[in-house]
């Protein structure tokens, strides 16, 4: 009998690039992986789960480049430092290990497939430990205080000032007001996306 396979996860295309060795102590960055638009290698990679395991395949249509199992007691994908679109994944094969990056097109691509490791970790551990699962749903949530809910919004015409450390006044917030405009934001370099099939076809 066949095995039941689910695909979890689906990008029909992501870039895999050769990455540096990990500095100690620091995480991995992917402006530090060379020219982004030169990618070692382009196809499609989804997230199957087959027996209670779950496999990450980069495959093309010739061939399966690389198989990364995925186990969430030791995960095998780790974010970069610097953007939301690069990850560093893990290979093993009959106990040797190779790191590769990998970058998404989109950022909605990147945070899909955060989110479908997210669920199958919060899947195992409720298969590792239903007890933990069943205390969970029925004791409240710590992040709530006990008692009555209270209104704390502000009511209409009502104000209160607060002080920011650095700048120079006071800033009044009232029931009507909103954030735009009112505080400048910490700006980050971008790193771009990495190139899709009909540029790579351009050069």
């Amino acid at each position: 009998m066949d095995e039941i396979e689910s695909i979890l996860y689906v990008a029909r295309e992501i870039c895999v690039y050769k990455i540096p060795p990990l500095k100690a102590n620091e995480g991995h960055r992917a402006q530090e992986w060379g020219d982004l638009s030169q990618p070692l290698w382009k196809g499609r990679m989804r997230i199957v789960e087959k027996s209670n395991t779950v496999s990450l395949l980069f495959e093309d249509s010739q061939t399966v480049f690389a198989n990364a199992p995925y186990d969430p007691s030791r995960p095998s994908v780790e974010a970069v430092l610097d953007s939301s679109r690069y990850f560093v994944v893990r290979i093993e094969d009959d106990g040797r290990k190779a790191y590769i990056g990998i970058g998404f097109l989109e950022r909605s691509e990147s945070f899909d497939f955060n989110v479908a490791l997210q669920d199958y970790t919060k899947q195992w551990k409720s298969r590792m430990n239903p007890s933990l699962q069943s205390m969970e749903q029925g004791s409240p949530s710590p992040h709530i205080p006990p008692g009555p809910k209270r209104d704390y919004s502000l009511k209409e015409g009502e104000t209160f000032t607060i002080t920011i450390p650095g700048r120079v006044g006071m800033i009044n917030v009232g029931s009507g007001s909103t954030s735009s405009g009112s505080m400048t934001g910490c700006s980050f370099p971008l790193l771009p996306p990495p190139p899709t099939s009909n540029a790579s076809k351009k050069h």
